[in-house]
C-alpha cells in the first residue's frame, strides 16, 4: 500500500514516465521497438518490445537499467537481469524508482521491496 502512495508522490514531481519515452525501430533489427532515456542521476533505461524480448510476443515490454551509459545489473530493479513482461504502467513505476537512485552512492540493496514488487508485477 505505501509503495503506491510513494509512487503517486513521485509522479507529482515532474518525473519521467512511460509517456515520455520516444520509441524507434530497434537498432539491431529485432523487428521491434526501443526507447532509451537517461536521468539526471546518471541512471537510465532501455525499454524494448519485440518478439524476442520477455513478454514482447504478448505486447508487453522489457526494461534494462543503465548507469553512465552502460547496462547496470547490480541494482534493486534488475537484480542481475532485465525485467520483462511489463505493462506501460509497470515501466512507469520502475522508471520512477530508478530516478530516485542516488547518483554517486552505492545502491542500497536493502530496498528489496522494489525488486520483489517489480518481479511480482512482471509475473516472474
Amino acid at each position: 500500500m505505501w509503495v503506491r502512495i510513494l509512487l503517486k508522490l513521485l509522479k507529482q514531481n515532474d518525473m519521467k514516465t512511460f509517456k515520455d519515452l520516444e520509441f524507434k525501430e530497434h537498432p539491431h533489427h529485432m523487428m521491434g521497438i526501443q526507447a532509451r532515456m537517461d536521468f539526471d542521476n546518471g541512471f537510465g533505461v532501455s525499454v524494448v518490445k519485440s518478439n524476442y524480448t520477455y513478454g514482447g510476443d504478448r505486447g508487453l515490454y522489457e526494461l534494462a537499467v543503465f548507469k553512465d551509459g552502460h547496462i547496470h545489473y547490480d541494482n534493486p530493479i534488475a537484480k542481475g537481469d532485465v525485467v520483462g513482461y511489463l505493462r506501460p504502467e509497470d515501466v512507469t513505476d520502475a522508471m520512477l524508482l530508478i530516478q530516485k537512485f542516488e547518483k554517486d552512492n552505492e545502491i542500497k540493496n536493502d530496498s528489496d521491496f522494489m525488486y520483489n514488487w517489480i518481479r511480482e508485477k512482471s509475473g516472474k
